[in-house]
């Protein structure tokens, strides 16, 4: 009697009846429930929660890399030297040498660095000048004055990067003459936050006074505005062919 009253309250567990009426139950385990393992749930949650995790971070890592390797990718480093002539001085006012510029400059894939040392025997200030391929971009930091100026890059002047290897590549090894072009920039107002400038000339005119240029010929009236020779300094340079003088005044 006893053994069938227990049976009956331990529904979900087996009884096991001795002579001395002594029962012991024994769970029973759902067949559905004892077919899937415990936890199976929440193991395919964290599964799912760790490769989003693993992906996200991957992404990451591919974004992240490809900025490292447009900013910091190898660059080359070379030297050159180039002859020229300036025909605007006219044949009879021609020096018995020819007048020499010499520099050195870094390139990549996205810019070049060409640092200008101060000229032999002729007035004139050391300089770095960048150019920014991608942002299209040159800015000219004189070293003398501690002072950047900004301006649209000059694909007219400046050679894109493969062919500015090629002719330092030709320099390096053989003499080069060539004719000399004259460039004139004018200030026009100063740069507050050179962060919009993007990474390479930011750091470049970080701390600097910065300014915006144009080219003079752009501006109304450009090409017969009088220039102040106390308010203007003079670079000569070369990213092609031939040399370039870059005159930079203040308005």
């Amino acid at each position: 009697m006893h053994c069938a009253i227990l049976s009956l309250l331990c529904q979900y567990y087996i009884c096991v009846c001795a002579r001395a009426c002594v029962c012991v139950c024994l769970p029973i385990q759902d067949p559905e429930v004892a077919s899937a393992p415990l936890g199976s749930e929440s193991s395919t949650g964290r599964c799912l929660l760790t490769l989003l995790g693993i992906a996200f971070i991957l992404s990451g890592l591919i974004v992240g890399g490809a900025c490292l390797y447009r900013y910091f990718t190898p660059k080359r480093l070379y030297h050159g030297a180039m002859q020229f002539t300036d025909m605007s001085s006219g044949a009879e006012n021609q020096p018995y040498y020819l007048p020499q510029v010499e520099e050195e400059v870094e390139i990549s894939d996205s810019m070049a660095v060409i640092s200008v040392p101060p000229p032999r025997f002729r007035p004139g200030d050391p300089a770095y000048i960048l150019h920014d391929f991608h942002r299209k971009l040159t800015a000219y930091l004189d070293l003398t004055l501690r002072t950047c100026f900004v301006i649209p890059l000059n694909t007219s002047v400046v050679l894109p990067p493969q062919d500015l290897i090629d002719l330092f590549s030709q320099l390096m090894s053989d003499s080069y003459r060539s004719y000399l072009v004259h460039e004139d920039l004018v200030v026009t107002e100063r740069i507050s936050d050179v962060k919009p400038l993007g990474f390479y000339i930011r750091r470049l005119c970080d701390g600097k006074e910065t300014y915006r240029m144009e080219r003079r010929a752009n501006l109304p009236g450009g090409n017969i505005q009088k220039r102040s020779v106390d308010n203007c300094f003079t670079i000569r340079h070369f990213e092609n062919k031939f040399v370039t003088e870059t005159r930079i005044c203040k308005a």
